[in-house]
């Protein structure tokens, strides 16, 4: 007799425990009762009548993520690809439409997404693509929201999270960018190499211009001594022919005597007998005595001519 109500006893139990279920957090379970939707069930303990209602399906309320490969082409005719990662959710008080009007969101969603993307593209240049990114973005989330609103789905965002061209023509734009590098940087060292020039000129023109105004200042020291030297020998009684003889001489021997103390000097210096100061002097002092009486001569000649 115990042993006839062991079997419905644990059928029971089976009922009863086939009555309970659990949501997760961020969760929504549909409910159907004989085939037709009975009601939504969030998270937390939910009861429902055994072997009358079943749970047709759960959907998730987090955010969820698809990438979308599509190549195209664009107004200057270069094939591209491009990743566009659309980032959705199921709204909460649409999870019915979400359920129940679409089977395959994923393919819905990628339809739109190739769509907008091979509309936008070919209008742009490659350059634009890059640059633009985020208009393609934002026309992509725009025509997603306005479609996939009614289904139950919200668009949070979507990015262009990859560009990538063929590869013989990342090939070029390296190249092109590689060639502007180099253009710029020849450009640079030119105006380095300018820049040098001008001051190195600037440099060598200052040298000069203080070069020559040391050799002036040199000349008209020496001339002054010469000045003073010619005053001294006059006041002991050597007239100035002589004493600017003599002073050649001095400055002759000077000059041999600074030669002789360079040990490393190539200079050769002819005459450079014994007898040729004696000589320069002799023919120094002639030509003075020649110059004097010319001067006389003429100075004769002039008033004889007056009287």
């Amino acid at each position: 007799m115990n042993y006839f109500y062991i079997p419905i006893i644990v059928l029971g139990l089976i009922v009863l425990i086939s009555s309970f279920f659990i949501v997760k957090q961020q969760t929504s379970a549909i409910v159907e009762r004989f085939g037709k939707f009975k009601s939504i069930r969030h998270s937390g303990l939910q009861l429902k009548i055994p072997l009358v209602d079943r749970i047709a399906g759960r959907l998730s309320l987090k955010i969820q993520q698809l990438d979308v490969i599509i190549e195209t082409k664009t107004l200057d005719d270069v094939f591209v690809r491009l990743k566009v990662s659309v980032q959705y959710k199921v709204i909460r008080d649409k999870v019915y439409d979400a359920f129940y009007k679409l089977d395959y969101p994923h393919d819905q969603i990628t339809s739109y997404v190739f769509d907008v993307v091979r509309a936008e593209v070919p209008k742009m240049k490659l350059d634009d693509v890059f640059v633009k990114k985020d208009d393609i973005a934002i026309a992509v989330k725009s025509e997603l929201n306005e479609a996939m609103m009614e289904y139950g789905y919200d668009i949070i965002k979507t990015l262009v999270t990859d560009i990538d061209p063929d590869s013989q023509v990342k090939e070029a734009m390296n190249r092109i960018n590689a060639s502007e590098r180099e253009k710029i940087a020849a450009q640079f060292e030119g105006d380095a190499q300018r820049i040098l020039i001008v001051e190195k000129a600037k440099a060598e023109a200052e040298s000069k211009r203080l070069q020559g105004q040391g050799i002036a200042d040199q000349r008209r020291e020496i001339a002054r001594g010469l000045e003073e030297s010619v005053e001294v020998l006059n006041r002991v009684g050597i007239n100035s022919q002589e004493a600017s003889a003599l002073i050649v001489v001095t400055q002759h021997y000077d000059t041999l005597q600074s030669l002789g103390e360079e040990t490393n000097s190539n200079l050769i210096l002819l005459p450079n007998a014994p007898q040729a100061g004696s000589n320069m002097l002799n023919d120094m002092v002639a030509s003075f005595a020649a110059s004097n009486q010319i001067g006389e001569a003429m100075k004769n000649a002039k008033k004889n001519k007056n009287e």
